[in-house]
């Protein structure tokens, strides 16, 4: 497994799939698996049996994983861009290769 050019708190857009061209901000990467979870981004129902915390059970709607390379982050104008590395006054920082700025 390679390091992820995707992290938490990361503005995103959907590149490929059902929910292509939809937005939001990462909540949470699986670096294992290669997906991350995208607020408001592929939302799947959840059904729950009744238990002592929930007694009456029911539906939950909660985002489901997406695969890392579906996704494309964006600038701060809100366009798509690659991710690459470089290092300024020894240290090791990510740049949008589309807008050439510090992210």
């Amino acid at each position: 497994m390679g390091k992820l050019k995707i992290k938490k708190g990361d503005k995103v857009r959907v590149l490929s799939g059902e929910h292509k061209g939809q937005e939001g901000v990462v909540q949470k990467v699986l670096i294992d698996k290669n997906k991350a979870i995208v607020e408001g981004v592929n939302l799947v129902k959840k059904h729950n049996k009744p238990s002592a915390q929930n007694p009456q059970g029911g539906i939950d709607e909660k985002e489901a994983p997406l695969h890392i390379s579906n996704l494309s982050l964006l600038t701060a104008d809100g366009v798509p861009t690659r991710v690459g590395y470089r290092v300024e006054d020894g240290q090791k920082v990510r740049y949008a290769k589309k807008s050439n700025e510090v992210i």
